[in-house]
């Protein structure tokens, strides 16, 4: 369902993403690891077609990006970092808009916006202006929208940001259940959710993958069984990054 190969991003001088290749098939929940900087975000906006590679490819659903970014668009629900909202709308407004956008309308535009609702647990707020919510309301209403057309791919940067712990073991569940009939990559800086919600994971470290496995197999690389160790031992922190 996602094919990425040696996938590279240059800012100047700067390497983003140093020639990443990885696939995630029908079924699979990926995580996406890494301390900050490491090419994460990038990484996913090549995939979902919001930048473009300096080298590369990737496919979605057998699309490339680069030839064919409106067919691979088609198959992706992407959720951004930080994603960006109408304040002034309200949530079922917000959703009615987007779901027109990915050409949906009448009954199939209203099934899918209720779907997405009820999907992400926003009926208590669906018909409150955006900015009374909180953060992790708002970040749901984010990720409602990345599921209106039921899409084959889910691209998630960090899903459950600023949620709190009921909300997270909501959103992990429900990323749990989606992956069974989609390819979801998702990134996170939570390692607990490695184990919670994922049945593989990759750890980038200054734009490279460094590992590639089930949960099971990361806890066995770990001298210690703790995903915490492994990751602080197999990526590089600030002060290393900057000398």
């Amino acid at each position: 369902m996602i094919q990425v190969d040696n996938l590279s991003k240059h800012f100047g001088t700067k390497v983003a993403v140093d020639h990443i290749s990885l696939t995630v098939n029908k079924g699979e929940v990926l995580g996406f690891l890494g301390p900050n900087g490491a090419g994460k975000s990038t990484t996913m906006r090549m995939i979902a077609g919001f930048i473009p590679p300096t080298s590369g490819d990737a496919k979605v659903c057998g699309h490339s990006i680069t030839d064919e970014p409106a067919l691979a668009k088609m198959k992706i629900g992407y959720l951004p970092e930080s994603a960006p909202l109408y304040q002034d709308m309200t949530v079922i407004g917000f959703l009615k808009f987007c779901a027109s956008i990915r050409g949906l309308s009448g009954s199939d535009r209203k099934a899918a916006v209720d779907r997405a609702i009820e999907t992400c647990f926003l009926n208590n707020v669906a018909e409150q202006s955006i900015d009374t919510l909180s953060k992790g309301y708002r970040h749901r209403t984010c990720l409602a929208q990345a599921l209106l057309h039921d899409p084959e791919v889910l691209i998630l940067d960090e899903p459950t940001d600023g949620l709190d712990p009921n909300q997270k073991y909501e959103v992990r569940e429900l990323i749990k259940r989606l992956g069974e009939t989609k390819a979801i990559l998702f990134s996170t800086h939570i390692l607990e959710e490695v184990e919670a919600a994922c049945t593989r994971a990759v750890i980038v470290d200054r734009g490279r993958i460094v590992i590639d496995g089930t949960p099971e197999e990361l806890l066995k690389k770990s001298k210690t069984g703790s995903l915490t160790d492994l990751f602080r031992e197999v990526t590089s922190n600030d002060t290393d990054a900057a000398a």
